[in-house]
């Protein structure tokens, strides 16, 4: 994947995996397009990536839980004279039962997840067919294989792994590969948030953690092999092959549910 003259647009990529993708691509020689809603945090990493790599670097604030935002995103994205890798990668999680979480942050995760995915890879992918290459990579999670609560979460995350199976099979033998990536628990700021207090690195096993550098450098190396599901973590990739096998999915979901706790009485 490496190249000086490719170009790469991550979304959610003033944190977490998101930066890390920009890391790991700036280093490749890759220029930039990144987007998050955080505009100050987007100017930071861009300030810190220029000073150490020979890059030209775009940043576009933009909140994909709008639908004007990433409509303005995607036309962004079809006038762009080249558009090598696209890093769907903005997400972020509710905790609760479906009858209890705010409808409105769910609609917004809809978006976010789907509806941003979509809507970017569509305006992405008639240059890269034209160039006869590219590469689009939807970041979705264990979750997506291993569905257990958090209703929408899991769901939308499903829907990706889905989408981008799909996508890649209408896509075959035209140069552009499409990959599903799906981490189980890394250390980013995605656990940070009050929901997620109580998935901390002292209430999950230690070995169940990935780093963000770990996971894009896996999901980098995985994408020019055409492989769809890219798993990161040696224990992560067994489950996994557990939970798309139908025999065996209902003992991954089991173990899963005993690791996160029982659910909280209705």
């Amino acid at each position: 994947m490496a190249s000086s003259k490719r170009t790469a647009l991550i979304t959610g990529a003033s944190s977490g995996l998101g930066a890390e993708f920009a890391c790991q691509l700036a280093a490749n020689g890759y220029d930039l397009v990144l987007t998050a809603r955080r505009e100050d945090r987007l100017q930071q990493l861009a300030e810190s990536l220029q000073t150490r790599y020979p890059i030209s670097l775009t940043i576009f604030p933009a909140d994909l839980s709008n639908l004007t935002d990433i409509e303005q995103l995607a036309s962004t994205i079809s006038n762009l004279p080249q558009l090598d890798l696209l890093v769907n990668n903005a997400g972020f999680g509710t905790v609760g039962r479906f009858y209890r979480v705010d409808p409105a942050k769910e609609l917004a995760m809809l978006n976010v997840h789907i509806t941003a995915s979509v809507m970017l890879s569509r305006a992405a992918l008639p240059g890269m067919l034209s160039c006869n290459q590219g590469g689009i990579i939807n970041v979705s999670s264990m979750a997506g294989l291993v569905p257990i609560r958090n209703v929408l979460y899991h769901s939308t995350k499903a829907f990706l792994i889905s989408f981008s199976e799909v996508l890649s099979n209408e896509l075959r033998g035209t140069g552009v590969c499409v990959q599903a990536l799906c981490p189980g628990f890394t250390i980013t700021e995605f656990h940070d948030t009050p929901e997620y207090t109580r998935f901390t690195r002292r209430s999950i096993p230690r070995f169940l953690w990935l780093t963000s550098k770990q996971v894009v450098a896996e999901s980098l190396t995985s994408l020019p092999t055409g492989k769809l599901v890219c798993i990161p973590g040696t224990v992560y990739k067994i489950g996994g092959a557990f939970a798309r096998n139908s025999f065996s999915a209902g003992i991954i979901k089991y173990i899963a549910g005993l690791i996160i706790n029982k659910p909280k009485a209705l």
